[in-house]
C-alpha cells in the first residue's frame, strides 16, 4: 500500500484566492481605526503609588544678577506655615506638606478626584554661597519667591592666565 500525503493541510495556503490578501489588509486597517481604550489615571496611581508622587513636584525658575539669586517656586495648595526652606552655603532646599482637605462626602458620590496630597521636596546647588541671614521669602497665590543675596566675597577670584 502506498502512503499518499495529506495535501488537505496545505489547501488554504496553496489555494489561489486573489481577495484573501486584500481582506487581510482591510482587517489590519480596522484594528488601526479602533479607538484606544481610555486610561483611568486614578486607578493607575493607586496601582503604582510612585507615579502619584511624580505629580507632587516643585517647579521653579531661578534668576541671577550680580548680587542676588531670585527663586520662584510653584507650591500651590499650602500655607506659608507648611513651607520649610534651608540654606547651607550654596545648597538650597525647599519642602512643603500638601495637606488633604477632608471634605464631607456623606450622601455624595465622588465622580472625580485628581488632587494630590503629600510631601514635596526640592533641593538645588547655586554657583555662589548665599547669605542665609539676609535671605527673604514671600508666598503669594501659590508661588514662593525667595530673594537670596550672594555672600560678599563668595565669587571666586579671577586668575589671569600667563
Amino acid at each position: 500500500m502506498v502512503d499518499i500525503p495529506d495535501y488537505e493541510l496545505f489547501k488554504e495556503t496553496t489555494q489561489f484566492d486573489p481577495l484573501r490578501d486584500l481582506d487581510e489588509m482591510f482587517k489590519e486597517f480596522q484594528v488601526l481605526r479602533e479607538p484606544e481604550p481610555e486610561i483611568n489615571l486614578d486607578a493607575l496611581f493607586k496601582e503604582f503609588p510612585v507615579l502619584r508622587d511624580l505629580e507632587l513636584e516643585i517647579k521653579m525658575d531661578v534668576l541671577e544678577d550680580d548680587r542676588t539669586y531670585t527663586v520662584r517656586a510653584e507650591i500651590p495648595g499650602v500655607t506659608m506655615e507648611d513651607i520649610k526652606m534651608a540654606v547651607d552655603g550654596n545648597e538650597v532646599s525647599i519642602s512643603a506638606e500638601v495637606k488633604d482637605a477632608k471634605e464631607e462626602t456623606v450622601g455624595k458620590k465622588v465622580i472625580c478626584s485628581e488632587r494630590r496630597y503629600g510631601s514635596v521636596y526640592r533641593s538645588f546647588t547655586l554657583d555662589h554661597e548665599v547669605d542665609p541671614d539676609a535671605a527673604k521669602a514671600k508666598y503669594t497665590n501659590g508661588v514662593l519667591e525667595l530673594t537670596l543675596p550672594k555672600k560678599p566675597g563668595a565669587a571666586g577670584e579671577e586668575i589671569k592666565v600667563l
